[in-house]
């Protein structure tokens, strides 16, 4: 196979070596949000995200151990996983900056029953307690119990891959009429 790395030993692959690697697989972009202990809001972009079941309802994100967020959600036993449609690029990079004092600036944002903020114009809010978390390396992996959902309708999802981001392209065969 071309540009392939051979490893053997546990520890070989270097970090750019597996970002590089999983740069090729298409992820959907999430802001995950919270409270801290001054209920100020807090949230960070992720996509270390999947659903783990569906019953009971658990979703799974993987935060930096020394994100703010993490640190947040931690203390308040609950976080709001956002799912971003195109149209909130700019939200995926302003929360995308460590301690990005504006990024909350001007954003429409409600209370979910958790008492967390929720991103009022997400494709997705899936408003979570904190079910358990585990170390992953630089990572926690958090397992949030799902409370509450809200759909929004006909926005298109917010991918990225490859290092940029990217947009779903549906063969006309596949449509609906």
């Amino acid at each position: 196979m071309t540009g392939c790395v051979e490893r053997y030993e546990a520890a070989a692959v270097t970090p750019d070596e597996l970002r590089l690697a999983m740069a090729q697989f298409a992820t959907g972009v999430t802001i995950v949000t919270s409270r801290d202990g001054a209920d100020v809001p807090v949230g960070t972009t992720a996509n270390a995200v999947c659903s783990v079941s569906l019953d009971p309802p658990l979703v799974l994100v993987c935060l930096d151990r020394k994100s703010l967020t993490l640190q947040a959600l931690r203390n308040h036993g609950a976080f709001v996983l956002n799912v971003l449609g195109e149209a909130q690029r700019d939200l995926c990079g302003a929360f995308a900056r460590r301690g990005s004092d504006g990024a909350w600036d001007g954003v429409p944002r409600h209370l979910c029953a958790t008492a967390t903020p929720a991103l009022s114009e997400a494709l997705a809010t899936l408003d979570c307690s904190v079910e358990r978390i585990y170390p992953g390396g630089d990572h926690e992996i958090v397992i949030g119990r799902v409370i509450e959902t809200c759909i929004q309708e006909g926005s298109a999802p917010l991918l990225f891959h490859r290092g940029a981001y990217a947009r779903l392209a549906v063969a006309e065969s596949v449509r609906s009429p």
